[in-house]
């Protein structure tokens, strides 16, 4: 049986490839199972991989849920909700890379990034009043805080999809690029991110996400009492600039 995440491991980026065009890499059971494991094992993995790329392979990203498997018991409870939730709670920084459409539980898998890199040809949204369905993947949540409330609830009451270059104009991608130049531009920013110091992106992506919702004041505290401190290799790294 072909693998239907598969991961290669370069230069201290690993790549996620949805590996399900045929189905326009709808989101089944069995993917959602390969995606839980590799999230382990990178989690796992801990300062050996630096950044993560999440994409999918043939013309469009992810289609949404695989409604086919609708009613299939799922090995635990709240199972895609707990993955999408890992994938954003990594230590390691998560790029995710859309190309063509990107709907609904598509779309919950990528808000999981930390930066999301769009092609000219993606295309974003929540159709889960199409199906008569209600978000429990975290639609709700990681939508408003990706692109306000009021835009949120644009995508969502109507269903309709907004374009790359309109998701980077709203904050929803960081990029549009060309389809050409999505992998190039995705693969540099990974690099870069790799090329940094662990200690101190870890650190970072820990109290961005830890702060998220605190007030200025609570969370200039928190950053201070919660510092992760100055990186072993500091001096190391200071030396090599002079």
């Amino acid at each position: 049986m072909n693998e239907l995440v598969l991961r290669e491991d370069r230069d201290g980026v690993a790549t996620l490839t949805l590996n399900r065009a045929t189905k326009r890499n709808a989101l089944n059971l069995a993917l959602w199972g390969e995606l839980d494991a590799h999230a382990d094992a990178i989690a796992a993995a801990g300062d050996a991989i630096g950044a993560v790329v999440l994409r999918a392979d043939g013309p469009v990203f992810c289609a949404g849920n695989d409604l086919k498997e609708r009613g299939l018991q799922a090995p635990r409870p709240h199972y895609q909700a707990s993955i999408v939730t890992k994938l954003a709670d990594l230590p390691q920084p998560l790029i995710v890379a859309v190309q063509g459409g990107c709907f609904t539980g598509g779309l919950e898998l990528a808000l999981a990034g930390d930066i999301i890199v769009a092609g000219a040809s993606a295309h974003f949204a929540d159709t889960h009043g199409k199906f008569g369905l209600v978000p429990i993947w975290g639609m709700s949540q990681r939508l408003p805080r990706r692109v306000g409330a009021w835009k949120a609830r644009e995508m969502s009451f109507t269903g309709l999809p907004v374009s790359g270059a309109e998701a980077a104009r709203i904050g929803l991608a960081n990029h549009c690029v060309a389809d050409a130049d999505l992998e190039a531009t995705t693969r540099t920013l990974a690099e870069a991110i790799a090329g940094q110091s662990r200690h101190s992106v870890f650190a970072y992506k820990k109290l961005y996400r830890e702060q998220a919702d605190l007030p200025l004041a609570a969370g200039l505290a928190h950053e201070v009492f919660n510092s992760a401190g100055v990186a072993p290799d500091f001096a190391e790294r200071v030396a090599k600039q002079f």
